[in-house]
């Protein structure tokens, strides 16, 4: 985690606004969220209105390190005790049962809850701030839904600039992890076992080294839970992914069709591209540039974004996540461009 300066006074001012039912973007170790007073119903409608956020689609709450997650949970089960020692605060959301008082705006209407405590800072001391540290924040990623999330202020920003339900933006530099944070579902420990619903910067494998057994894939009947759905994360300008040995000849074949093709790989510089960016050969600095890379392609006026695949194993698994995400919508776009002679 790099060294961020607090800014107290902006910390303080960011909690008032919370805790008098508004909106307030804070920065966290994996992307910035949009926050609200996650048991006031109406400030938490207002993220749903913000962002275009179907309904019934669940955010994830923020608590403090020192707060209690059996005041949000009627259960919180021994895995994921195991759980919270090993990997809080961090990117971990647990899906747990939730409390009977907590109300249904930040579940989506069922009858579990995704809580997790993030490590950056700012966000720690804005939790710490707020409601003396016995609140929780809904914060789901700062962006309009299914767009790119946003890693600094300035995205925040430009998100937003149109939208005046959006408070207040507090400033935390960049988000160091750059990608969601892996959510496990422990709501059904005792039928399903640990389930993987978001793989993320915590891997499966350091997961299964707590647990002692690898999570379970999900199941048609797994909670919903944020950033799950088939298309998500997505820019504006279309996303295809291309194995290397493909991508120098099908960029030749797409510029000799007369199309604009920028560039994301990690390999060698692309000069015949309209735009390109080469990215970390790390999974872990390749996640924090990833969402940076995505927006600055998007405003390069390219006709498609065409990404080199990346390697299969575990480590990669967060940012395969989110790019399969992104390129959902985008299926048949190549085809249909090389098509265009």
């Amino acid at each position: 985690m790099q060294q961020t300066a607090i800014d107290l006074v902006a910390v303080q001012m960011a909690a008032r606004k919370l805790e008098a039912g508004k909106l307030v973007a804070f920065p966290t170790e994996t992307v910035y969220g949009l926050g609200a007073d996650a048991e006031n119903p109406a400030a938490v409608a207002d993220i749903y209105a913000a962002k275009g956020r179907p309904a019934n689609h669940p955010v994830i709450v923020h608590i403090a390190p020192e707060a209690d997650i059996g005041y949000w949970a009627a259960r919180v089960p021994v895995q994921a005790t195991k759980l919270i020692a090993a990997f809080w605060p961090g990117p971990l959301t647990l899906i747990v049962k939730r409390a009977a008082h907590i109300p249904d705006a930040v579940t989506g209407g069922q009858d579990s809850i995704g809580v997790r405590c993030p490590s950056h800072p700012v966000a720690q001391a804005l939790l710490r701030e707020f409601k003396g540290g016995k609140g929780g924040i809904a914060g789901p990623s700062a962006n309009k839904f299914g767009h790119v999330s946003p890693t600094t202020a300035q995205h925040v920003r430009d998100e937003f600039n149109d939208t005046p339900l959006v408070d207040y933006v507090l400033d935390g530099g960049q988000s160091d992890v750059g990608i969601e944070s892996t959510i496990l579902d422990v709501s059904r420990v005792d039928t399903h076992g640990v389930v993987l619903l978001r793989p993320g910067h915590i891997s499966i494998d350091q997961v299964a080294r707590v647990l002692g057994v690898i999570p379970n894939l999900p199941d048609r009947a797994a909670p919903r839970a944020s950033g799950t759905l088939d298309a998500h994360y997505a820019p504006q300008t279309p996303v295809s992914q291309i194995d290397l040995n493909a991508l120098s000849a099908t960029l030749d074949a797409l510029i000799l069709a007369g199309h604009k093709v920028a560039v994301i790989t990690r390999t060698i510089p692309v000069n015949v591209a309209h735009a390109q960016i080469v990215m970390p050969q790390t999974a872990a600095s390749y996640a924090h540039d990833l969402y940076a890379a995505l927006r600055d392609m998007d405003h390069t006026g390219a006709d498609l974004i065409l990404v080199e695949a990346l390697p299969s194993d575990t480590h990669w698994q967060g940012v395969n996540d989110r790019l399969r995400r992104a390129a959902h919508d985008s299926a048949g776009v190549l085809q249909s461009l090389l098509k265009r002679q």
